[in-house]
């Protein structure tokens, strides 16, 4: 079967890809398979010099890699090569940093010696999203390689160019050929590659119900499954905040990637008593960003990825007007080529209206009054997702207690928009998955924790 790759900005046809065959995806996996088990004997300083020159790659090819991003899903340029950027880090990070993160653990028992090591698992697999379609692969696939495991990726299918070009990355760097492969499949073949034998893990980035379907397959299997899913992130805004600085975070927040991250801001929360303050400021920022096309430097943000899911979220607008929502800005698709959706508020917010209720994933942003810091943080956490959350506040003590007792969520930052660092371990709770990746934590997912005992 054929699968097209569609520009979203100019709805123009990029290239079409050939999708592989059951019997060559087994192949693809049992040559992965092999590499991996040759790759877990090799050093640490042999892991780490390969995964320091993919970072050299990426630098080198920023240009080619940003606009290729850019291209097949829509993010503004400035923003792509800031991606690819972010990807050379995490290279970086591990190459430095893995050999400490899994050196063996002394443990005193009544035995001469005993241990704890961190051996390799083998196979994973990767089923991840188009938007951010680097980063996403890379926070998964440093840690990985550089823990001794091989990897296989099946990355959304309108963004299977960049699938190739991390593959190619990591062979151009010197990894094994067939240690680290892409699979040029859709959604329907995941369940074929959960269940190969040589598979031994699986983590997806995505929504809650892939998430759902990829942990049920892979629990039949008794595979081991990280998830980070969707979230709902809620932003408050405190009596007391900088309001010229916690707007500023929270419309950047909201505009990340056209509003498509699961992490940007997407429910503020606002003390009522500068409500109409708040809402006044974010409504003039809002206005000021410019929409069109992501190569042009001047625009804040491109189109959304795909014609289906700008419908998509135009029907949730329409049913929370519908539903007693004041649109203040936006709410409009706009004419002409492409999948554009303009920056949108969304006034007096509430439950049973889907920007309470569900995530909207592009830019359009749901403003709820909240009487007072325990009802914010009760409207915080009522919902289904707990991916990242923020608190804005010039009370840092305050701000601190909040993010820490009172969130439900996997990553609470308070003044700052909440955003991935490969030192920091990353992942929701709730609706938005489980499991950790980056930081010690994220590399620790896939290894097997084994004990050595010598009596």
């Amino acid at each position: 079967m054929a699968i097209k790759s569609i520009n979203p900005a100019t709805d123009q046809e990029i290239h079409t890809y050939e999708e592989m065959s059951e019997g060559e995806v087994g192949r693809i996996i049992e040559g992965t398979h092999t590499a991996a088990q040759a790759w877990s004997h090799t050093s640490f300083s042999t892991r780490a010099q390969y995964m320091t020159r993919a970072g050299e790659i990426l630098r080198e090819r920023t240009e080619r890699y940003a606009k290729l991003m850019t291209d097949e899903m829509g993010k503004p340029i400035a923003a792509s090569r800031a991606e690819v950027e972010k990807c050379a880090w995490v290279c970086d990070y591990y190459a430095e940093n893995a050999e400490a993160f899994l050196s063996p653990e002394d443990v005193e028992t009544d035995a001469r010696s005993s241990y704890i090591a961190f051996r390799p698992i083998g196979v994973v697999l990767a089923v991840m999203p188009w938007n951010f379609p680097f980063w996403q692969v890379f926070r998964f696939a440093a840690p990985a390689l550089m823990a001794g495991n091989g990897g296989v990726l099946k990355h959304a299918s309108n963004v299977f160019g960049s699938a190739l070009a991390i593959e190619e990355v990591f062979r151009d760097a010197g990894f094994p050929d067939r240690l680290f492969r892409t699979l040029l499949i859709g959604s329907s073949g995941v369940n074929a590659v959960i269940d190969h034998p040589d598979i031994a893990a699986a983590t997806l980035t995505g929504s809650t119900p892939a998430g759902r379907a990829v942990a049920a397959r892979a629990g039949h299997q008794l595979k081991k499954t990280v998830l980070e899913l969707g979230g709902s992130d809620p932003y408050l805004v405190l009596e007391d905040a900088d309001l010229e600085a916690t707007v500023a975070s929270c419309v950047e927040s909201r505009l990340i990637n056209a509003g498509q991250s699961c992490i940007s801001a997407k429910r503020f929360i606002v003390h009522e008593s500068v409500f109409d303050e708040f809402e006044e400021r974010y409504v003039a920022l809002m206005k000021d960003k410019r929409m069109g096309d992501p190569n042009d430097e001047d625009n804040h943000l491109g189109p959304l990825a795909r014609k289906d899911l700008r419908d998509e979220l135009h029907g949730q607008v329409i049913v929370s007007i519908d539903n007693g929502a004041r649109c203040l800005i936006g709410g409009e698709i706009p004419r002409g080529v492409g999948t554009y959706y303009p920056p949108t508020v969304l006034s007096d917010v509430e439950p049973g209206m889907p920007a309470y209720d569900d995530e909207l994933f592009g830019p359009v942003a749901a403003l709820i009054r909240a009487k007072d810091e325990d009802d914010a943080v009760r409207i915080a956490n009522d919902s289904p997702f707990g991916l990242g959350a923020a608190v804005f506040t010039q009370d840092l003590d305050r701000g601190e207690r909040i993010a820490r007792d009172g969130l439900q969520a996997g990553a609470c930052f308070v003044n700052a928009f909440v955003k991935s660092d490969p030192r920091l371990p990353f992942g929701g709770i709730k609706e938005s998955g489980y499991g950790r990746e980056l930081s010690h934590f994220g590399i620790r997912e896939f290894v097997n924790i084994k004990t050595v005992f010598i009596a």
